[in-house]
């Protein structure tokens, strides 16, 4: 194993990183340890270990709608039930796993 002696400076959102450091300090990871593993993993994939584009789709945020926004989607989800436009739980895992690689 090479020693590591290699130094980076990088310049990020203060939120982010307390953010993010929270979750790795539950999971015993140091922020070094982190940095490290995505760094093998770019290496690994020839490039970014996940996608990088825009959404076509943003999900809907519940806890930004009034009342009347809120039934309004409500009753649309209501009518694709009524349509038919459904899928089992088992179709919407497995869609999940293939567009999350999980």
């Amino acid at each position: 194993m090479a020693a590591k002696s290699a130094n980076l400076y990088a310049r990020i959102e203060p939120d982010v990183k307390e953010q993010a450091e929270e979750i790795l300090a539950t999971l015993g990871i140091p922020a070094s340890n982190a940095i490290n593993m995505f760094y093998k993993q770019i290496i690994l994939n020839r490039g970014l270990p996940f996608e990088v584009k825009i959404p076509t789709a943003r999900p809907v945020d519940i806890s930004r709608m009034n009342a009347e926004t809120l039934d309004m989607e409500l009753e649309k989800g209501y009518a694709d039930m009524q349509a038919g436009h459904t899928k089992s739980a088992t179709q919407v895992f497995a869609d999940i796993r293939r567009d999350y690689n999980v």
